[in-house]
């Protein structure tokens, strides 16, 4: 072989594997963005309602705005990124981003900061929607150990977020500064983001492998799929939502730690969440999605059902968090790789799964907040049971209908392996 013609072929596939570098961190510090902001709201509640002069039961409306923001910035992202160019769109979102942070803090009226925190989901929302989009345009069929880098990011940034808010509380007496910090972290992500070429939904169908199974030719079908999809989100986002937001406020409401320690709780299940996406990055590539959301879902209930069993108990306590966290880290990424496997990924496609997780994270951490004072702080915990028996539920259905032979203009899809399993 001619050495001249081995470089020139190494040159020329070179800047195409780079740009898929830069794009994959530049989507991966975004993640790390989002995880700061969506960490930041369970332990500086209490800071936020001494802000606003308002009590437990109306502050925890706040949850229920950010994520109505969250869905309206999933379905018009969605939309978004299918039309123009994914990354100013991404950086926009960002910017948006720390402005609301910044301003969160200033609020003293409860509706101007509920007004603050819809923006600031909007902008989640959209952000969301963009870094899983773009990802699997860029990666594609293999995307599935990516996307759990990219979801290991966000739990990275939200095992930070606490601990910032911690140190900001000793050291200022006050949660203004911590938001502060967080919100300059994140304009270099928008920076970076801007100086990149965005991929195309083309990119996304481009050299899809022959034979694969096409479960996306039968319209009724895929919306089915989507549909169950969606609702596994609803319950696991919502599962996994709650418990961030609530146990730091749930330890202190029992009087099992101080709220100094009740941070660092915070931060060890979202530490617990980002270890659970590193150390399934591998398992990733080697087992179908099926598989590890099974693993996932069981570790889940046996988590919560430590906390239940032991309620009076600071170490049940610890040790359920550790093992939820490294449950639940997985489920959201995972269960877009099932999707991946599934259906056509368009940003209106992950904007509708989005939409499921907006509503998982807005409907179960207001209803908890609701009961939280008027049934007492235990209620937290089974009403994160209930919700994960209901998302083992929706997941035997959802591994039913994906798993059944499908027509396609009259013909049975198949690959030359059989039926694609995910």
């Amino acid at each position: 072989m001619d050495p001249s013609t081995t470089i020139s072929s190494t040159e020329l596939v070179s800047p195409a594997r780079a740009g898929r570098i830069r794009k994959t961190m530049g989507y991966y510090a975004a993640f790390v963005a989002l995880g700061l902001s969506a960490a930041s709201l369970g332990p500086t509640l209490s800071g936020l309602a001494k802000h606003t002069q308002t009590r437990l039961h109306e502050i925890s409306f706040l949850f229920m705005a950010r994520s109505l923001g969250y869905l309206f910035g999933s379905l018009l992202g969605g939309r978004s990124y299918d039309r123009v160019s994914g990354h100013p769109v991404m950086a926009t979102a960002l910017i948006v981003m720390a402005v609301m942070i910044t301003l969160a803090p200033l609020m003293s009226l409860l509706w101007l900061l509920t007004a603050v925190l819809l923006i600031l989901g909007v902008a989640e929302g959209t952000l969301d929607v963009g870094g899983n989009t773009l990802l699997v345009w860029t990666h594609r069929d293999k995307v599935g150990p990516f996307m759990n880098g990219l979801h290991f990011c966000y739990g990275a940034g939200a095992f930070l977020s606490p601990i910032l808010v911690a140190q900001a509380v000793l050291m200022s007496g006050d949660i203004t500064w911590a938001y502060w910090v967080l919100a300059l972290l994140m304009l270099p992500t928008a920076v970076w983001l801007l100086r990149l070429s965005s991929s195309t939904t083309q990119a996304a169908s481009r050299d899809k492998p022959v034979g694969q199974v096409n479960h996306r030719s039968t319209g009724a079908h895929e919306r089915l799929l989507v549909a169950l999809i969606a609702l596994f989100f609803v319950l696991h986002v919502g599962a996994e939502s709650s418990f961030g937001g609530w146990v730091y406020t749930y330890a202190v409401a029992l009087e099992l730690t101080s709220e100094t320690v009740a941070a660092y709780l915070t931060s060890a299940y979202w530490g617990s969440l980002t270890l659970g996406r590193l150390l399934v990055i591998p398992l990733a590539a080697r087992f179908r999605p099926r598989s590890i959301l099974l693993g996932d879902l069981v570790g889940c209930l046996a988590g919560v059902g430590v906390i239940l069993l032991w309620p009076n108990s600071l170490t049940a306590l610890w040790l359920g968090t550790l093992v939820l966290g490294l449950s639940i880290a997985s489920l959201f990424p995972v269960s877009l790789s099932l999707a991946e496997r599934c259906t056509t990924i368009t940003g209106q496609v992950t904007g509708w799964l989005l939409v499921g997780a907006s509503v998982g994270g807005m409907s179960l951490p207001s209803l908890i907040g609701q009961l939280f004072e008027s049934v007492g702080p235990r209620v937290t915990m089974l009403a994160i049971m209930v919700d994960l028996v209901v998302a083992v539920g929706v997941f035997a259905v959802l591994v039913f209908y994906s798993t059944r032979p499908v027509m396609d203009d009259g013909h049975l899809s198949r690959d030359p392996n059989g039926f694609r399993n995910p």
